[in-house]
């Protein structure tokens, strides 16, 4: 079985309870399945679940490449210069991020408000980059965005593979056998 979930806002990407807080319990009743790839609380979107392990390492193992696509509002409208240090690979404090595919869009129109909504500062922009990554390291799209001086205000992944969040509300899931 795999299920494509649109994790809200807010939601902690675990089964287990915790008190206080949204998991995936509160929104998913099937037992056994995993998640391939967290997202943190923070961050929404596309979540895979499987209850295949063979599959499950397919879709997390970078040596599969499987690219992941991500929306993200930033502060500041970048410029050229980070959009290619986004490309060519940032340096972090665990190493270089490998290279990204990365460039400014519109704001996706279908997008769900979030609750809460993201600050608005009057005298600040912000701007939409599409990310694609081939790795996944801890908390990496924010960290990239905030080591080319655009910290991350929303991030939404839109894309594992060749699965995407298409007609997929926010706290909605969808079946594969």
């Amino acid at each position: 079985m795999l299920i494509l979930f649109n994790k809200p806002y807010g939601v902690l990407c675990q089964f287990r309870p915790v008190a206080g807080k949204r998991t995936l319990k509160d929104f998913i009743a099937h037992p056994g399945v995993h998640a391939a790839g967290r997202l943190d609380v923070d961050s929404e979107g596309l979540l895979v679940l499987t209850d295949d392990g063979q599959q499950q390492h397919r879709i997390t193992d970078p040596r599969h490449k499987l690219p992941k696509t991500y929306f993200a509002q930033v502060e500041g409208v970048p410029d050229d210069a980070a959009l290619r240090q986004l490309r060519n690979g940032v340096h972090l404090n665990d190493g270089f991020t490998r290279p990204a595919e990365a460039g400014l869009m519109d704001a996706p129109a279908w997008l769900w408000p979030r609750d809460p909504p993201v600050r608005f500062r009057r005298h600040i922009p912000t701007a939409w980059l599409r990310l694609t990554l081939h790795e996944g390291k801890n908390r990496q799209v924010r960290r990239m965005t905030a080591a080319v001086g655009h910290p991350t205000l929303r991030l939404v992944r839109f894309r594992i593979g060749h699965w995407t969040l298409r007609d997929l509300p926010s706290g909605a899931l969808r079946e594969y056998t």
